[in-house]
């Protein structure tokens, strides 16, 4: 298959990317105990800008000192250290001509690890479904979670808009907010973790509203000459069969709704290729297309060019982020344009123990952010 369409050039809010290859968000936990970035994070994030990636997305940042951390050794933008040692990351991704987008995360009742405090917060009392990951140093079942006070939200919002101004002074050229994956944000959209009887609960419309609010401020922050997009997906670490609740319909009412004050949408499904809500319906990528007028990404195993070929020709997806098949290619683009075969994936080339990974039958999508 001809994948010329893969390498022409294409804008993200006001970032104009080289090619359709974006690296996704994956969880390294390798910041310092304070959440500071280190040199193996920025030869990690510098590989794939040599490698020939138009842009990378980091892995998720906490963006306060209190509840948003999710686990240990994860980076945050909190505060003057956090973004002195960014700028060693920005700055080396810069020297390839590669953009850089911060990853803004606030974990909520998913969290497994915070150097902070002992208590985790999200909407309702309700504890994710499932176990934490051994891997990045939980273990058990997640604990029952304090419900957000309307002040605590209030506090949430403005911690957003402080790391997203802590982004750009770091020399990023955007922020990705998290609503995928079963952190908080995504625990407000969530219908079985949502039990708010406040403007915060109840209807789509209700629950989307802190996402809304997010996004807002962000934009209001830095200003329309900053990429911001969202992350956004059915499925949950801690609950990969989760879709939401109307299918189609409810998916509708996201995309339009919250594209307003966005440059993007990022979705992420198992496969990204596939009908999101059932047979014969639309990929998560292509109703995003279908109900936002906005440039959006796709991402769940994408790494078979054709395939990230057809979803650019047939006009389902703007970009493509890959995980782990820029994990074994960080060269991918450069290998694909010269000829050069690809390399399988395989867990050895992560942060995972291998053994770990056989004896519990952990599945490669897990590892994504």
């Amino acid at each position: 298959m001809n994948h010329n369409k893969l390498f022409t050039s294409e804008k993200l809010g006001k970032l104009s990317l080289k090619n359709r290859f974006i690296v996704a968000p994956m969880t390294r936990i390798t910041a310092t105990d304070d959440g500071s970035a280190t040199t193996t994070m920025r030869d990690y994030y510098e590989r794939f800008a040599k490698g020939g990636f138009s842009a990378v997305i980091t892995e998720g940042i906490y963006t306060d000192e209190l509840y948003s951390q999710g686990y240990l050794n994860q980076p945050g933008l909190t505060n003057h250290n956090h973004i002195e040692t960014w700028k060693n990351v920005t700055s080396s991704v810069h020297e390839y001509g590669t953009s850089i987008i911060a990853q803004l995360m606030h974990a909520g009742g998913q969290s497994q690890g915070n150097a902070y405090t002992d208590v985790t917060v999200a909407p309702s009392t309700i504890p994710p479904k499932g176990e934490q990951l051994g891997f990045y140093g939980g273990s058990g079942s997640f604990k029952t979670p304090k419900s957000l006070s309307l002040d605590e939200i209030k506090e949430i919002r403005h911690s957003f808009k402080k790391a997203a101004r802590h982004a750009r002074e770091a020399g990023f050229d955007g922020v990705e907010i998290h609503g995928a994956n079963g952190y908080l944000l995504d625990q407000f959209l969530t219908d079985y973790l949502n039990e708010r009887e406040d403007e915060y609960g109840g209807s789509l419309e209700n629950r989307l509203k802190l996402l809304a609010e997010v996004i807002e401020d962000v934009r209001n922050e830095v200003g329309k000459n900053f990429t911001v997009g969202i992350r956004l997906s059915q499925i949950k670490v801690a609950d990969p069969a989760y879709k939401w609740p109307e299918g189609e319909k409810s998916a509708k009412l996201i995309f339009s709704t919250l594209e307003k004050e966005l440059d993007y949408i990022h979705v992420t499904e198992p496969d990204g290729t596939q009908p999101a809500f059932g047979d014969g319906t639309k990929s998560l990528a292509a109703a995003a297309k279908a109900y936002s007028s906005i440039p959006v990404i796709a991402n769940g195993q994408l790494g078979d060019p054709d395939q990230a070929s057809n979803l650019i020709e047939k006009q389902e997806a703007d970009f493509v982020s890959l995980g782990t098949s820029a994990l074994a290619n960080p060269d991918y683009p450069n290998r694909l344009i010269n000829g050069k075969e690809l390399n399988v994936f395989d867990f050895e080339s992560t942060l995972l123990p291998l053994a770990y990974i056989k004896e519990h039958e952990i599945k490669e999508d897990i590892i994504r952010d």
